[in-house]
């Protein structure tokens, strides 16, 4: 059958940002259902938050073990086997008839997502030479940055003109279109040596980073000291220790930790962890203190964060010009040192402060973002060889999801321990802006934390992401040759 071609390059930026964004806008459009999903199916209190944790847990089960399958399956295969599963399991959450029926859905649903940024990340890494990767970071954003503001606005709509039940629907007609794009256009591609699959290492890393990230996720609503909090916080510490001391004296790995070794790779992994952990954590407080403490609606909240995904988009143009004659150690202090001041202008808020002052400092928050997403995505990937692009990108997408939870956690326990409420002289329940308050120092804080880290960065180290459009046909040359070279092994 004859169809149009199309650029590889082309096709696989389409099939990934079309992916990705389905994947990420899932984790934050279902929150918005919660309330009206648990009405309908009779869950009351803290039990609702499983539909969210089924996910978090079963997302980071598989992970670990989809750089590895990738190498050793083929990455075209594994990726649209992730994105039909996703869909298949998004449709049977939508019919979900009982709550348990739903979390085995999310489980479900969450093993299959797991898989596709890994997988899809390390399709785009191994199409894109070095010296385009700031170019196709301007890609990568767009999903990774926009999907979680969507997410809010679209699902508040959804819940209000339809059902719950279409939060999940949303995904399928994506899906299948994606998954026939990708069935024609990606090219299949596996790695030589790769080796059996390391049934140990897996695992321990699914077991270690599910009791981790169900302790990060629970632990401030559930109490740090509440038994199934520690039990599950420790062990999947004790687990994960012994998972490193196993793999690091394993010939082949499932999880190759020597990675780690790679200094411009260990130092962005730092980087994006707390970086992440502040941003995603003000997007996880900034709707309660819009809903909570100042009482506006789901759709209203959503607006009022969207702006910082317009920042980041706007301001990425500039960025992608500046990288290659600033240098990625002072895009992203700089970047991350205004990201922290803006977080600590939103600690400043009050009960009847302007929306529009929120939403002009949601928009800079953004902006200063970009300065951080773009570089960090050139930069970690750039002394990888493309043999280890696989587990490299499994390494990178475990680390984000650690970071995503632990910014939850952090600022989630700052509120809990202020207290979001208090009571006036006069008995009446008020909101406690100053936990709010808290909240956003703290993720002001983390993101200081993430510019002192960013400061250690060498630019040499990603002099071959620095390089200027002269040298890009030689580059693509040399990139095709190792792709061919590499094709015919497998």
């Amino acid at each position: 059958m004859n169809y149009p071609k199309i650029n590889p390059k082309v096709s696989v930026s389409i099939v990934f940002v079309a992916a990705t964004f389905v994947s990420i806008m899932d984790s934050t459009i279902v929150n918005v259902a919660l309330p009206s999903l648990g009405k309908q199916l009779g869950v009351t209190g803290s039990s609702i938050d499983a539909v969210v944790v089924a996910y978090m847990v079963s997302l980071a089960v598989v992970i670990p073990v989809s750089g590895w399958l990738g190498d050793r399956l083929g990455t075209k295969r594994i990726f649209l086997l992730a994105l039909a599963l996703f869909c298949l399991s998004s449709a049977l959450c939508g019919l979900a008839a009982t709550f348990p029926m739903l979390i085995l859905f999310r489980v479900l649903q969450g093993l299959s997502g797991g898989a596709l940024i890994p997988v899809g990340t390390a399709i785009l890494y191994r199409t894109f030479p070095p010296v385009q990767r700031v170019q196709i970071s301007r890609i990568l954003i767009l999903p990774t940055v926009i999907a979680p503001a969507v997410g809010p606005v679209l699902g508040g709509f959804i819940v209000d003109q339809l059902s719950w039940r279409w939060v999940f629907y949303v995904n399928v007609p994506i899906g299948i279109v994606v998954f026939f794009f990708g069935l024609l256009y990606l090219s299949e591609h596996r790695e030589p040596g790769t080796g059996r699959f390391d049934l140990l290492g897996f695992a321990l890393a699914g077991t270690g980073l599910a009791g981790l990230m169900y302790a990060l996720s629970e632990g401030s609503s559930a109490g740090w000291t509440s038994p199934p909090i520690l039990l599950s916080g420790l062990g999947g510490l004790l687990i994960l220790t012994a998972f490193a001391f196993i793999e690091l004296r394993t010939p082949k790995p499932m999880i190759d930790l020597r990675l780690f070794s790679d200094r411009a790779f260990r130092i962005t992994n730092l980087i994006s962890l707390f970086a992440t952990a502040g941003f995603l954590g003000t997007l996880f407080i900034a709707p309660l203190y819009l809903q909570e403490a100042r009482g506006v609606s789901a759709l209203v909240s959503g607006l009022t964060t969207f702006p910082e995904a317009i920042g980041v988009v706007i301001s990425t143009q500039l960025v992608a010009w500046l990288y290659p004659r600033v240098g990625p150690r002072r895009l992203m202090a700089g970047g991350l040192i205004g990201v922290a001041i803006m977080m600590a202008l939103m600690s400043m808020m009050g009960s009847d402060t302007n929306l529009w002052i929120m939403r002009v400092l949601m928009f800079l928050t953004g902006a200063g973002m970009a300065y951080v997403f773009l570089p960090i995505q050139a930069v970690a990937f750039a002394t990888i060889t493309p043999a280890a692009t696989g587990r490299a990108s499994a390494i990178y997408s475990a680390q984000r999801q650690i970071g995503a939870a632990l910014g939850v956690a952090i600022l989630g326990s700052v509120l809990g321990i202020v207290g979001p409420i208090q009571v006036s002289q006069s008995g009446k329940i008020l909101p406690n802006m100053t936990a709010y308050h808290a909240a956003f120092l703290a993720a002001s804080c983390l993101s200081l934390l993430a510019a002192g880290i960013a400061l250690t960065i060498r630019d040499r180290d990603a002099a071959n992401t620095m390089q200027k459009r002269g040298s890009k046909r030689s580059t693509d040359k040399e990139h095709s040759e190792t792709q061919s070279g590499a094709e015919s092994l497998a």
